[in-house]
């Protein structure tokens, strides 16, 4: 039953109404889902800041570390779709608080390591831990948001990374600085300080983080309706363009499914390669202390908290979508090339125009899977297109540390993540969603 019924409601009373409701649901749950993503992210890549000190602590080698690095996203990748699976049977607020739990804990567990072989097992271990959480969340928005609401709402949630990387620097460099209190070092401090809180914050999650419509106390149950209808309406929008809720064997034969999958491989390198190594490429900026480093690490985040916010927005039709992610990815190489500068204000303006558009490109890709997909293929086809992008996590940093290694250069590196960004972009202009036709 409609719960807003046309001939009771004039057009504009209902479009207020449905701008209501939907500032109230970006309002109870994006802040919460923002802050988990923050915290996994601080935890995900601190060790970008650490680099220098285990390296000389430790003695971790470049390409030690961008292996260390990249081996966090095998184990992720590899147990996203069983992940998402478990969270569909049940539900999101349990298998979000595990998550965040264990990966809280083993995060900490970082400052323990002794040598090479502990970490690469540590960062293996949280991969598999964190394992989940980005596809689970996409899949947790399609119970509440219609296909125009999500971008917006994948648009904030990806704010997260740019807040977590804007914190990281100031924040890690200051515990860098924790050098010797207690008698430990000062990544030691930085592992723990920003690890434990995500076990502490499991709990807000357990409590505040309703499964879906039907069991959110804020809800009335005419609000819990009107979004009943919206995603029924769009789930008639896509069976009729010939969206299927088809088998994961099935959804494999869809190529459009792999062409999604190539464009996030190559976006995911570029990224990783960024937050993983730009604090190595700032340092070679002049004699910087690690907080000076962690502070500058940050402009190029705040470029990309400003493209998260405001960019995806623009994506309201198939085509906008295209192009938008198209420019996006182009952009994103442009940016590189010139961060290979030398000189310092050039090469951060190119970094910072990278960064601008990376979770723009991210949020609009997403589009295109989740419209060819629904039901259980939704819940698994996120998770698949996440797990096999993020091969590019590992591949990324993997490569930007052997070639540093070998040629003494980073800069290198990145003309290679630039080419692939441009190829990824030629593949983009073929991408079409459900309403378009089926690949």
């Amino acid at each position: 039953m409609n719960p807003f019924p046309e001939q009771t409601l004039s057009a504009p009373v209902e479009r207020a109404t449905e701008r209501a409701l939907d500032k109230l649901l970006f309002r109870k749950l994006m802040p919460l889902l923002i802050i988990v993503y923050v915290i996994s992210f601080l935890d995900r890549t601190n060790i970008a800041l650490a680099k220098a000190s285990i390296a000389v602590d430790l003695g971790i080698s470049s390409a030690a570390y961008g292996l260390g690095a990249g081996l966090f996203f095998l184990t992720y990748a590899a147990l996203e779709v069983p992940s998402n699976l478990i969270m569909y049977k049940c539900g999101a607020k349990f298998w979000i608080a595990r998550i965040m739990v264990t990966w809280g804990l083993l995060s900490a567990g970082m400052a323990f390591v002794q040598g090479e072989t502990s970490f690469y097992v540590m960062r293996l271990l949280l991969g598999a831990a964190e394992a989940g959480l980005f596809p689970g969340v996409m899949l947790y928005l399609t119970y509440w948001f219609d296909r125009k609401q999500r971008v917006r709402a994948t648009g904030y949630f990806l704010l997260g990374v740019c807040v977590a990387n804007i914190l990281s620097g100031p924040l890690g460099g200051a515990l860098l600085q924790m050098q010797g209190v207690l008698g430990m070092h000062g990544w030691q401090w930085l592992f723990i300080c920003e690890g434990l809180p995500a076990a502490a914050l499991a709990i807000v999650v357990w409590r505040h983080l309703p499964n879906g419509p039907a069991s959110a106390s804020w809800l009335t149950s005419d609000e819990v309706r009107e979004i009943e209808r919206r995603l029924a309406a769009d789930q008639r929008e896509e069976e009729a363009a010939g969206v299927n809720n088809h088998r994961q064997r099935q959804m494999l034969a869809d190529r459009q499914i792999w062409l999604a999958i190539a464009v996030y491989f190559c976006h995911q390198i570029s990224i990783y390669t960024l937050i993983f190594f730009l604090p190595s490429v700032i340092g070679t900026y002049g004699k910087l202390s690690p907080l000076q480093v962690g502070t500058l690490n940050s402009v190029p985040w705040i470029a990309a908290a400003i493209g998260a916010a405001t960019l995806p927005r623009l994506a309201t039709t198939a085509a906008r979508c295209r192009r938008l992610l198209v420019a996006g990815l182009l952009i994103m190489a442009a940016g590189l090339v010139i961060g290979t500068s030398s000189n310092p204000v050039f090469g951060m303006a190119g970094f910072s125009l990278t960064a601008l558009m990376i979770f723009v490109v991210q949020s609009t890709l997403f589009l295109f899977p989740s419209s060819r997909l629904k039901g259980q293929a939704l819940a698994g086809g996120l998770a698949f297109v996440t797990t096999c992008g993020l091969f590019g996590g590992f591949f990324g940093p993997s490569l930007m540390g052997m070639v540093e290694q070998a040629t003494g250069s980073i800069q290198n590196g990145l003309w290679m993540i630039a080419a692939l960004l441009v190829a990824a972009a030629l593949a983009g202009t073929a991408l079409r969603q459900g309403q378009e036709g089926r690949g």
